[in-house]
This record gives structure tokens, C-alpha cells and sequence, in this order.
């Protein structure tokens, strides 16, 4: 933690200050008609609500449920000048709108290279072939005899964060880092696999191929594939939703996600990489001096604060406010989070709560008195490996203006006297 000693100290939040805040909470709920746009005063205390007089609806009306009609802007996103069609494009998550660690299933953000394949599991095979002792191939069914793990991941979009390379452009969380979703993934282990296929002593690297219109494909170095990576047919619990690769994906934790192939149908072993479009003229990352960085497949620790934020502004005025943000690392564990509320000048540790996992989002807050001055919020996250996230301007001095992947640098959010929040960079 930093301090300028010049500068008074860090306004935390006092067990006084949010009990008088609670307080002024309460009397505001007791007196409905004095705020303004908060609802239907008669269905507010004392009155009785309409709902609460007649029969709701009963069992089975909503075989599979669904959030409640206010949460209706509670979605995916994409901006429809970004890409020249919605076949190869992205949705983004409302981290915003989220807390804990794990995306639903429907929020999860969606990018595609050929829009999203309408796969029947009763016709899908997996193929393992190539340098292998024993060519396996797969029925959805099958694959389910293998012995199952579960496992907690973030997937993050190599290019998230990547129309910020320049400065800031787009106004919302959901928008500069909302290439990213964490769920729970059942499955079977990738070596368990190739295991049973027996991978010839000179099998070095995979060929992973989707099944969609794209036939997305990409090259997988054999030491990740047989450390931690996932054959998943299920997310949270459920089958993989369409956009998230039905019947069955592939899951790389802490890399990159255009490595997690999507309708994964076929994987070919083979002695060196294929040198693929999607890792070649896509997927690396043009220095200054012209070169590009290949096979840069792990995504470097990251920050964001989710709220307050462009999307997520302070409505409620002075007193007692919560920061909220996310965290994770390519690497393994989140260590710690730093919350700066003056652009970078002071940094202070903020709280880790719920689970802290290996390549998973890591939820934090922070919490302080807010006097009503302006803020220039930013986090920043160590992760175990000891890497410190960075600013830009230091991502930049080795990495130039002109990339598009691999974008780590710290955030800043503006938040005005008024509680509205703007996307801005600090010198």
C-alpha cells in the first residue's frame, strides 16, 4: 500500500457513519412520496401492495424460470458497429449488474467466427486422431462414461479491453471488460483422453477444430493439454447453451478464449504447431518495431471496478458507499486488490470475499465515505505469481498503440459530484 503523506486519510467506511447512513435509509423508506420516480406510493407502507391481494401464479406455469420481468435490462450487449456482421462477432456480460464470481448461464458473453452451430448430439462425434496409438471417436454419451470433473474458470476474450489501446473509448464496464464470464464446468479431463488414445512419443502439440461454419481451429501445445484442460458438456450444472459450444467444449484455463473451442469435434495430434489463421493473421499482438508476439496464450492478471461505474452510477448521494469490482489471473490466484479513489496517487487494500480460486474471477469491495467530491476510482491486483497489474502507460511503453489483445492496464472511472461515471485515462 502507498500513501502520500501529503494527502489526508483514506475516507473507510465507520461502523458509526453506515449505522446514521442505514438510518437515513430507513427514514427514506418510511417516506416514499418524498423521493421522486420511486414507484407507486400506493403500493408502498403503509398501504397494501397490489400483489399481495390477489393469487400469484401457480407450480409449472414457467417450466424453466426465468428472472423477473423488472430485471428486463439485466442482458447481453453488443455494439453493432464493432463488426461487419453479427456472424462473427461478440456480446458482451453486465458485470455491472452482477456480483459474486459465477455468470449465469444467459449472460454469458457470447463471440462467434460463423455464427452459433445448431448442433444435434444424437449426430455429433468427437474425433482424436493424429500421432495417437488408438483413434478414439466419441459420441456425446460416451464421452459421459469418462470419469467427470468439476471446475470453477474465467474465460476472458483475448481481445477484451482491446478498443481501449488508444484511450478511452467505450462508456460502460460492460463494454471495456465485458469479454468475460466465470462458471462452473463439468466434464472430463483432456488427458484422461489422450491417455486412452495413447499419444506417440513425438505428439507435441493438438489440433483443435469446432464444428461450426467457421471450423474455428487453433493450436494447443501438448504440455497445457495434458495439465489442466476440460472436454465440458455441462456449465453451472446444465448442458452447455448453444452459444457456449453444444454439445461439448473445450476449456483451457487461463488462456486465452479463442482457445476454448466451441462445437469441439475433432482433435488431431500432431509434432508442431499448424500455424492456423486464428494464430497467425489473428490472435497476435503487433509491437512497435513492427514484429508481433505469437503464441501469447495466457491472460495476464486484471482489474475492474463494475460499480460504481458508467452503467452503475451513485444515485444515492453522499454517505456510506460500496466499491465493487472483480479480479483473476491466467496465472493462478488473486493474492490481493488495491482500491485508488485519486487516479493512482494512493492505493488502498480492498476486501477479498467468497471463494479465492485458481483461474477464477476473485470478488472484491471497498469501502468508504463518500464527502460528494469527484473520484478517479482504478484497481489494481497482484496475483500469487507476485505480478501487479499495470497502468497503461507502462502496458504501452512496452507494447505500443497498435495491438488489439492482451489488454491488462489498470482502469479509471470519473465519478462526478453529481454520481455519474465517464470512461477516462490519467497521465
Amino acid at each position: 500500500m502507498s500513501k502520500d503523506k501529503s494527502l489526508p486519510s483514506a475516507p473507510r467506511a465507520s461502523r458509526r457513519g453506515f449505522l446514521t447512513a442505514a438510518g437515513g435509509l430507513a427514514a427514506t423508506a418510511l417516506a416514499p412520496q418524498a423521493r421522486a420516480g420511486a414507484g407507486n406510493p400506493a403500493n408502498q407502507p403503509p398501504n397494501v401492495p397490489e400483489w399481495t391481494r390477489t393469487l400469484g401464479e401457480g407450480v409449472a406455469v414457467r417450466p424453466y424460470g426465468k428472472p423477473s420481468k423488472f430485471e428486463k435490462d439485466v442482458v447481453r450487449r453488443d455494439v453493432e458497429w464493432l463488426t461487419a456482421s453479427r456472424e462473427s462477432s461478440v456480446s458482451f456480460t453486465p458485470l455491472h449488474e452482477l456480483e459474486g464470481i459465477i455468470t449465469p448461464n444467459g449472460l454469458c458473453f457470447e463471440r462467434h467466427h460463423g455464427g452459433v452451430a445448431d448442433v444435434d448430439p444424437a449426430d455429433h462425434r468427437l474425433m482424436i486422431h493424429g500421432l495417437v496409438d488408438r483413434p478414439l471417436l466419441l459420441s456425446l454419451d460416451e464421452l459421459k462414461r469418462y470419469p467427470r470433473v468439476n471446475r470453477i474458470h474465467f474465460m476472458e476474450c483475448a481481445a477484451n479491453s482491446g478498443m481501449e489501446w488508444r484511450g478511452a473509448q467505450l462508456n460502460g464496464c460492460q463494454f471495456t471488460h465485458g469479454m468475460i464470464h466465470c462458471v462452473q464446468y463439468t466434464g472430463v479431463s483432456l488427458r484422461t483422453l489422450l491417455e486412452e488414445a495413447g499419444v506417440k512419443t513425438n505428439g507435441k502439440w493438438l489440433l483443435v477444430e469446432g464444428a461450426d461454419s467457421a471450423s474455428m481451429d487453433r493450436s494447443l501445445p501438448i504440455e497445457k493439454a495434458l495439465d489442466d484442460c476440460i472436454i465440458a458438456y455441462k456449465m453451472n450444472g446444465e448442458a452447455l447453451y448453444p452459444e457456449q459450444g453444444y454439445p461439448m467444449r473445450l476449456v483451457v484455463p487461463g488462456w486465452q478464449g479463442n482457445l476454448w473451442v466451441k462445437w469441439l469435434r475433432r482433435i488431431k495430434v500432431g509434432d508442431q504447431p499448424w500455424q492456423t489463421r486464428e494464430e497467425t493473421s489473428k490472435y497476435t499482438d503487433l509491437l512497435p518495431n513492427g514484429k508481433a508476439r505469437r503464441f501469447t496464450w495466457a491472460m495476464d492478471a486484471k482489474s475492474v471496478i463494475t460499480s460504481p461505474s458508467p452503467q452503475a452510477p451513485i444515485r444515492h448521494g453522499k454517505g456510506f458507499t460500496i466499491v465493487s469490482g472483480l479480479a483473476w489471473s491466467g496465472s493462478g490466484k488473486v493474492k490481493r486488490v488495491d482500491v485508488s479513489l485519486d487516479g493512482g496517487r494512493n492505493w488502498w487494500p480492498a476486501r477479498l470475499d467468497g471463494p479465492v480460486l485458481d483461474k477464477a474471477l476473485t470478488r472484491f469491495y471497498y469501502e468508504f465515505d463518500w464527502n460528494g467530491e469527484p473520484l478517479l476510482l482504478q484497481s489494481r491486483v497482484q496475483d500469487e505469481s507476485g505480478y501487479v497489474q499495470p497502468s497503461k502507460a507502462e502496458l504501452r511503453k512496452v507494447r505500443g498503440y497498435n495491438s488489439i489483445y492482451h489488454n491488462n492496464g489498470i482502469q479509471t472511472w470519473h465519478v462526478q459530484a453529481n454520481g455519474e461515471v465517464e470512461n477516462v485515462e490519467v497521465a
